[in-house]
């Protein structure tokens, strides 16, 4: 694998993971569209990690609040701010585990993964992210998070399974069709991005253990420090144009590369 070629992969990965416009429509659209060869589940696993140290990062006092309530949670309590978001995190990853893993073991996850499959969760996802955006309410705040938000928000998770749907844009719509202000349904998705992104590293990486060499290794450090950056500079930006800007920029993307996507893989 060419430095290029893991470089690419850690980019696309650490700006997309966040972004609403799906990271994983776009790596397997990679091989698809340049000829490259697959970059491995090891660089998947690097790249996932480098991720979640960006939002563990930027949501730092958040991460922190949940681990100090950890130990409450595991006595059975939630009366604590941190022992309830601890609750409410796991709460909203049960969906997507089990989905995910029927998906994986009825092998629905690799039938999925095409061109044309894409094209249409990028057109659709990305009208049904605008319409919820325009007609949903900003009256609630990440504060008035609840069981049952936790539950909804999951499930709708869960639909990203299906590749070019967008974890992060279909927890956005999601939490705007709830009624959530742009910003607090944004870091809501972020939140609920680092139990699902240890759930799948955790997966990904038993599938690889034993087989990674030292070479490997050191390219999945680089690409780990790289999907980092990008990661971490995605989200500060995205944060910083909430205050002030729509999610329309990101719908119009996902449109125009959707309507692509469905030319060129009915077309092939």
């Amino acid at each position: 694998m060419s430095l290029f070629h893991l470089l690419l992969v850690a980019v696309i990965q650490g700006i997309t993971e966040f972004l609403p416009v799906s990271s994983s429509g776009h790596l397997i659209l990679l091989p698809n569209l340049t000829g490259m060869a697959d970059q491995g589940q090891a660089i998947d696993v690097a790249v996932h990690v480098g991720t979640l140290g960006a939002v563990i990062l930027y949501f730092w006092s958040d991460v922190r609040c949940a681990l100090a309530g950890l130990p409450r949670l595991a006595r059975g309590k939630t009366d604590t701010p941190g022992a309830r978001l601890a609750f409410l995190l796991l709460v909203a990853t049960v969906p997507v585990i089990l989905i995910g893993l029927l998906l994986k073991l009825t092998g629905l996850d690799d039938a999925m993964r095409s061109v044309t499959v894409i094209g249409w969760t990028m057109l659709i996802f990305g009208l049904v992210l605008w319409w919820a955006d325009q007609k949903g309410t900003s009256d609630l705040g990440a504060g008035d998070w609840s069981t049952r938000h936790a539950w909804v928000l999951g499930f709708w998770q869960a639909v990203a399974l299906i590749p070019g749907t967008s974890r992060s844009g279909i927890v956005i719509t999601g939490a705007r069709a709830l009624g959530y202000a742009r910003p607090d349904a944004a870091r809501l998705s972020m939140l609920m991005s680092i139990p699902t992104i240890l759930a799948s590293g955790a997966l990904l990486g038993a599938e690889v253990v034993g087989e990674a060499d030292w070479e490997m290794l050191r390219l999945a450090g680089i690409g780990a420090i790289f999907a980092f950056a990008a990661a971490l500079l995605a989200l500060a930006l995205m944060m910083r144009l909430l205050r002030s800007v729509s999610f329309t920029p990101y719908v119009i993307y996902r449109v125009i590369l959707g309507v692509f996507l469905l030319w060129w893989g009915y077309s092939a």
